[in-house]
């Protein structure tokens, strides 16, 4: 009988940047981005739609569902479905100036000329429940999220990536242009009074634009029982946010303040710049620059970050409470051997190694 090679389900070394049956793909910054891709997959092959957190156009964030075709663009099981991972994503690249940033998974059609990519996705998996939340009854169970920069870029991106014609940029800039004008924006003082008129400009694209948003993060969570080392039996599971869902994570009643720019805001600052640079002769933004001169005295490593006790009010449905995936179907998301190779750095990886009877 064959020997199966280490692996994971829906990748191999043909349509995947990793080989799995080297140990260095199962250290922990790849496999945190690699095995959600195959969850996804797997997922897809059972008939499960991944939770998809969006906006109505009253830019509230409301559930719906998303097909794991519908996410990636491609059937995950396609010959011609290709899993590029830290990859560039080319249809957000010419919106912004200097080096390219890195984006999780960019699914690609080798079907197609230039092996066409898809879509772009960041991936955070985040382990239920988190610190905050593991106290709490099992109804209350929610996880943290860490938001950094370079996702803000990329909302950026794909709000520009609906306003490419000359006449959907002069769209854009009518709806930039309801803010006083601001002559010295990293002045916290400055930019303060005017923080409602910015938000309510970020608001009113979001409006605009709910027909087209486009998922941007996928967040898998894996469940413990009480924030414990033992994985649960109802175990995982994939909620998917839009772009314009992630821009809603910043405008919670405890997001803003009238004393001081915050994290949130901050964030919502820097959108508002992105575009309206974007919206000027040449046609790009600066978001290195940006993010380094706009820091209001607040330490750049991430954007935001939201508790468990936070996004519970945007994660909040059934699937939380009971991920839909067992942890005994583990064994048939991580193949031939591949868990022998993880170096337990982080919990799942971790929890994973200690659980020898999964496999």
């Amino acid at each position: 009988m064959k020997q199966l090679k280490p692996g994971l389900f829906a990748q191999n070394h043909n349509n995947s940047s990793r080989d799995y049956s080297q140990e260095y793909y199962w250290g922990k910054n790849q496999f945190n981005s690699s095995f959600p891709a195959s969850l996804i997959a797997y997922m897809s092959y059972k008939g499960i739609n991944p939770v998809y957190l969006c906006t109505d156009k009253d830019n509230n964030v409301i559930h719906s569902h998303i097909s794991g075709t519908e996410l990636y663009r491609i059937d995950p099981l396609a010959k011609n479905a290709f899993y590029n991972f830290e990859a560039s994503f080319p249809a957000y690249d010419k919106f912004y100036t200097g080096e390219r940033e890195k984006i999780d998974l960019v699914m690609l059609d080798t079907a197609t000329a230039n092996d066409t990519p898809l879509i772009g996705l960041e991936i955070k998996l985040t382990a239920l429940p988190d610190s905050t939340t593991k106290n709490l009854t099992e109804d209350k169970y929610s996880c943290e999220i860490v938001v950094r920069p370079p996702t803000i870029n990329f909302i950026a991106c794909s709000i520009c990536n609906s306003f490419k014609t000359i006449e959907e940029k002069e769209k854009l800039r009518s709806m930039l242009n309801t803010v006083p004008r601001i002559n010295h924006w990293e002045e916290p003082e400055e930019v303060l009074p005017h923080y409602d008129k910015i938000l309510q400009s970020v608001l009113s694209i979001s409006t605009y634009l709910q027909q087209k948003q486009t998922p941007l993060i996928v967040q898998p969570i894996w469940k413990t029982k009480g924030g414990k080392s033992i994985l649960a039996e109802d175990c995982l599971d994939v909620f998917v946010w839009s772009n314009l869902a992630v821009i809603q994570m910043c405008n919670r009643s405890d997001s803003s303040s009238n004393k001081k720019i915050t994290r949130p805001m901050r964030t919502i600052i820097w959108i508002y710049l992105m575009l309206l640079e974007y919206t000027g002769v040449y046609g790009q933004f600066d978001y290195r620059r940006i993010v380094r001169l706009h820091s209001y005295n607040i330490a750049n490593d991430k954007a935001y970050a939201l508790s468990g006790t936070q996004t519970y009010e945007f994660l909040q449905c059934a699937e939380l409470e009971h991920p839909r995936v067992s942890k005994y179907e583990i064994k048939n998301i991580i193949l031939g051997g591949g868990q022998n190779l993880l170096s337990p750095e982080r919990r799942f990886d971790a929890v994973l190694v200690n659980s020898p009877d999964l496999f």
